[in-house]
């Protein structure tokens, strides 16, 4: 009984914290708020900016160019203003549902950013959040593929 009351406390209280993010109108909102603007590029680019039009932070796939064979893609997320560019091979943490979905996929980055504290509540970047994201998520891999 004490086990489940836990359980059912720790549950709540997660889904009281949880943020709402979704991509409505070329807007990022939280909660209902707009805090980012995005523009899709294309199917593998997103750019999203200040609501004052500076870019924060593009995401780019890669197929790496073999579209038949998926084990090598990969996708950059780049940090404009830091200057950091973020290589990483799992796509379970941006592709929402069955295949690339491109609006749930990028709500799906989004929450990723936010739940790692790399993004703020008012839309801006973290500089300090970034460098431990990056140490987290890069898999460099431009330094082991061979060209």
């Amino acid at each position: 009984m004490k086990k489940t009351m836990m359980m059912l406390l720790i549950a709540g209280a997660a889904f009281l914290n949880a943020q709402k993010i979704e991509i409505k109108d070329d807007k990022v909102l939280l909660d209902g708020k707009a805090i980012l603007k995005s523009e899709k590029i294309n199917v593998f680019q997103y750019s999203f900016y200040t609501l004052d039009d500076n870019e924060i932070v593009m995401f780019r796939m890669f197929d790496n160019e073999t579209p038949q064979y998926q084990a090598d893609d990969y996708y950059v997320i780049n940090f404009i203003e830091q200057r950091v560019k973020v290589q990483c091979t799992d796509f379970s943490r941006v592709v929402s549902g069955l295949g690339m979905n491109s609006k749930k996929s990028m709500e799906k980055l989004m929450a990723w950013l936010f739940k790692e504290k790399v993004l703020t509540p008012e839309g801006t970047v973290n500089p300090d959040r970034v460098g431990v994201f990056y140490d987290k998520y890069d898999e460099k891999i431009l330094e082991r593929t061979v060209r």
